[in-house]
């Protein structure tokens, strides 16, 4: 199939170190979120055609893991991944890279295209499903990450 599109280079900025010296959790989930607005540009739903269209994608549901720190200043990557899709939904993975290749994060969701007039889910529009059908034949990974599909919980220590 086909390897990550990268879809956003940014830094660190001042304002996301918590008391720890490093990006807070909730920054990650500031640039995961990025990577939804950005995928929505890249299938054609922009602000013109939000509006013109009242359609839209909302996230219900992510997963995020933090794998490495990251720190002041550092550059990052978000890279986009689909690994499945439907009439009205997409199933994306996001990774997270800082510098020197670490893999800091990563992102597993569920997005949904919704019409925004009845605020209920709704098949994406065929100009839209035209290209996210092109994402997933050029940025599905041959093999799902090991981070997709995790359910959380503690494993059972009881005799």
């Amino acid at each position: 199939m086909g390897e990550a599109k990268v879809i956003i280079n940014d830094q660190v900025r001042e304002d996301w170190i918590d008391y720890n010296g490093h990006m807070n959790d909730a920054e990650y989930v500031r640039a995961f979120s990025w990577g939804v607005d950005r995928f929505m540009k890249l299938v054609g739903i922009t602000d013109d055609f939000r509006e013109n269209n009242h359609y839209t994608v909302f996230t219900m549901e992510n997963h995020v893991c933090y794998l490495a720190e990251m720190k002041l200043g550092e550059p990052f990557e978000v890279h986009l991944q689909m690994l499945d899709y439907d009439e009205k939904r997409a199933h994306v993975f996001y990774e997270l890279y800082g510098e020197n290749g670490k893999r800091a994060a990563t992102s597993e969701q569920m997005l949904m295209g919704i019409d925004q007039t009845s605020g209920r889910p709704a098949p994406f529009p065929d100009e839209i499903f035209a290209k996210v059908k092109d994402l997933a034949d050029n940025h599905t990974p041959d093999e799902k990450p090991k981070e997709a599909g995790r359910v959380i919980g503690i494993r059972s220590k009881k005799k």
